[in-house]
Parts: C-alpha cells; structure tokens; sequence
C-alpha cells in the first residue's frame, strides 16, 4: 500500500487520482499518522458501446495480406 503525506496530497491529488489503478488504496498521512485512504472505484461505463463503428467506413489496403519482402526467404 502506497503512502503520501497530506501536503503532497494537497498539491498532486488530481494527479495521484488519475494515475491510481481501479482498486489500489493510497493512505494519506499527516504527521506519520495515517488520516484517510483514497481507492478508484471500478469503471461503470464505458466510452463506447458496442457496434458504435458499425456504420463508419473502413479501407483495407489491397495488398493487406500479401507476404512482407522482409520475410520472402521464410515464404519459400
């Protein structure tokens, strides 16, 4: 479990709250004495949804799947 002091806290905690894994505690302590626990709760919603892209257009390259000249002398 991570430790800061309070002043660190004060000056960083967007910082430290953006950075903080889901479920990992940061114990907030003043004058060595741990005062509070900071833990990101869990994701609820997500960005996007599912099939959101489905109507975008999307371009494969033709050769797509042709062999890379890197790797001729392993294609023979």
């Amino acid at each position: 479990m991570t430790t800061i002091t309070l002043e660190q806290a004060q000056a960083m905690l967007p910082e430290i709250v953006r950075q903080l894994p889901p479920g990992e505690e940061i114990t907030i302590t003043d004058d060595e004495q741990p005062l509070a626990q900071i833990r990101r709760v869990p994701r609820t919603s997500w960005p996007c949804k599912a099939g959101s892209a489905k109507t975008s257009i999307l371009r494969i390259a033709p050769d797509f799947d042709a062999p890379l000249d890197e790797f001729q002398e392993y294609m023979e």
